[in-house]
């Protein structure tokens, strides 16, 4: 009977173990099944975020490209108006110039 007895508990802990071992095993699966899935929802996250910076990459670059030629256009008229003022300021200094280095030319200096 005693020897039965040590048989029997033998049994349960062979037993114990086993559905230890299964309920690991379940956990393990579990976890993996979890980062897996983590996994993906990030992948997916970043493929969004990645699709979304490269429109905006995309609507700059239209925005800024679209825009070259009225920039350039903006800096000609500038241009041409500085242009225009430096003129009237020339002409309107001009006599005076004149005047100054003629001075200059026809004084005599001992």
């Amino acid at each position: 009977m005693e020897a039965n007895r040590g048989q029997n508990g033998i049994q349960l802990l062979l037993a114990a173990e086993q559905e230890a071992q299964h309920i690991v095993n379940t956990a393990r699966n579990a976890k993996m099944a979890r980062l897996k899935q983590a996994k993906e929802e990030a992948d997916k996250e970043i493929a969004e975020f990645r699709a979304h910076m490269e429109a905006e990459y995309q609507r700059k670059l239209a925005e800024s490209s679209g825009d070259s030629g009225a920039n350039v256009k903006r800096l000609e008229r500038e241009t041409e108006a500085k242009i225009g003022h430096l003129k009237t300021q020339a002409s309107g200094i001009s006599h005076d110039v004149v005047q100054m280095l003629l001075k200059h030319v026809t004084t005599v200096k001992n």
